[in-house]
């Protein structure tokens, strides 16, 4: 048994957090309710880890497990992929390949140009991934713009699926999901009635995300959840002209396929990879990138919000973190949040530790929306608490005291 083996044994961690040795933490690229995500060196380059606190998931240990395991068995060139994991008393980390390569409608601003012949074959990308996942019984139910991350910063790079954080191994081909999950915005309706759902949630996403990028603004744009959930449900999806006109009758059809209230009318990712204009079919040089750029221009507070929730996530983290690890100051959750929730979110350069005064990131006037925004959210938050259940209820035809 070697030194650190012992030492390990001796301080009562796993077997396996002997491979922590293997990687240094680098920087935060996000947090989430479990835990964060760090970037780090390792022996065979840059990785990302998951760390997701234990106390955070427990009784739902299997929900890590789950996740591990279908990481292990996914191998496909637009899948993000497992590298390794361990675990200490307190922590899990899972670690992956990093992508370096940016955002997807980051990455496109970046560029002179993006056509409808450029979407198409951006969206077959995630359709290769997803038909995938669907063969081998996976649903990834996250499927969003930010989960799709360039490789590298290669003009050629591949584009990767990530964050199977929710994603679920069917027991069966045709089996069924009860839990709530996905993105707001992007969430099908079945998931939103409670009604439970399967592998169409991924592609009513995947016709969310062809639309916005083919215009840039989403189908469904009902800030309140009632709304929304009337919007999805009767599937009203609208081609306004002015936005439109140069986008292919076939560019249209393919989303109509997916923009389906039923998902048993939405087609397959099988039926999907089949489609004209996923083939090329149609697609035109029509530049969208004028649109994509507005919509990332109106995106712009948005993150500063994001900035502000982060940063107080990693916070809320921190106190939950037990440092248990040998060495003192060795907690993996950053101490500084608004730091390390700047250099997450991609903004001006953080002010060192304990730098004080103004924060340079944004103007006096931006910190205030920001601040009137973040009061909103917490009050539309809790409003939506208050009607959520009233609405589901009403949707499905059942009582709020109904479960």
């Amino acid at each position: 048994m070697s030194f650190a083996n012992m030492l390990n044994k001796l301080h009562g961690q796993p077997e396996s957090y002997e491979r922590k040795s293997r990687y240094r933490m680098g920087r935060t690229l996000g947090a989430g309710t479990y835990g964060i995500v760090k970037e780090a060196d390792g022996p065979g380059g840059k990785v990302a880890i998951k760390i997701i606190l234990k106390k955070n998931v427990k009784g739902n240990d299997q929900m890590v497990y789950d996740e591990l395991d279908m990481l292990q068995r996914l191998r496909h060139p637009n899948i993000v992929r497992f590298v390794d994991w361990f675990e200490s008393r307190d922590k899990y980390y899972i670690v992956t390949q990093l992508a370096t390569g940016g955002e997807l409608f980051d990455r496109i601003c970046e560029q002179g140009k993006f056509t409808e012949k450029d979407a198409s074959k951006t969206i077959r990308q995630v359709l290769e991934a997803v038909d995938y996942l669907h063969q081998n019984d996976v649903v990834h139910r996250d499927l969003k713009p930010e989960n799709l991350l360039y490789v590298t910063r290669d003009p050629d790079s591949q584009l990767v699926l990530a964050d199977f954080g929710i994603a679920k191994h069917l027991d069966s081909p045709d089996g069924v999901l009860k839990t709530m999950a996905g993105s707001f915005g992007y969430a099908a309706p079945e998931v939103m009635l409670k009604k439970g759902h399967s592998k169409p949630v991924d592609m009513w996403s995947l016709g969310v995300i062809t639309y916005t990028l083919l215009c840039g603004y989403s189908p469904f744009r009902s800030e309140s959840l009632p709304d929304l959930i009337d919007e999805t449900k009767h599937g009203r999806v609208v081609f306004h002209e002015r936005y439109w006109k140069d986008v292919s009758q076939e560019g249209k059809d393919f989303i109509l396929t997916l923009l389906k209230p039923n998902p048993h009318d939405r087609a397959t990712s099988t039926q999907a990879l089949k489609d004209p204009w996923i083939a090329g079919r149609g697609a035109t040089d029509h530049n969208l990138l004028p649109e994509i750029k507005a919509y990332m221009a109106r995106a712009r507070l948005k993150r500063g919000v994001e900035l502000v929730k982060l940063s107080n996530r990693i916070e809320a983290l921190k106190m939950q973190e037990d440092e248990e690890e040998a060495a003192p100051g060795s907690a993996d959750v950053p101490p500084n949040p608004d730091q390390a929730a700047k250099e997450a979110i991609g903004g001006a350069a953080a002010a060192p530790d304990g730098a004080t005064g103004e924060k340079k990131s944004f103007s006096k006037l931006a910190k205030s929306a920001i601040f009137r925004e973040v009061v909103l959210a917490k009050v539309r938050e809790m409003k939506a608490q208050e009607e959520q259940e009233k609405a589901i209820g009403d949707a499905t035809g059942q009582s709020s005291g109904k479960k």
